[in-house]
């Protein structure tokens, strides 16, 4: 019997709790939802993911030939890793323009 007495007032306790949230109407009459920021979000998203992914391939490759070129021709090391150094970086800014496109692209 005290189990039974417990769970009504829980849930008597629920349900006063609840009340005021029932009366924060008339908003969605006045204004229709906007249902694609949520589908622009998940896009954005999905093409950072993409860019991300592409990104990490073409350093890696740019990784890997400037470590043969460097293997190949030990004495062009320093200008392979000035080029390697410089080509990483502009790879980079490519994936924080996609990142910045993401942030800005769900608010409009």
């Amino acid at each position: 019997m005290k189990k039974i007495k417990a769970l009504f007032f829980a849930l008597t306790a629920i349900l006063l709790v609840a009340m005021p949230a029932f009366a924060q109407g008339g908003t969605a009459a006045v204004e229709p939802a906007n249902n694609s920021v949520g589908l622009k979000a998940i896009a954005a998203g999905i093409g950072f993911a993409i860019a991300v992914f592409g990104g990490a391939l073409g350093q890696s490759r740019v990784g890997a030939a400037a470590a043969e070129g460097a293997a190949r021709n030990p004495g062009a090391a320093n200008k392979i890793q000035t080029m390697m150094i410089l080509a990483l970086a502009l790879i980079e800014s490519l994936v924080l323009f996609a990142l910045l496109v993401v942030f800005t692209l769900p608010s409009k």
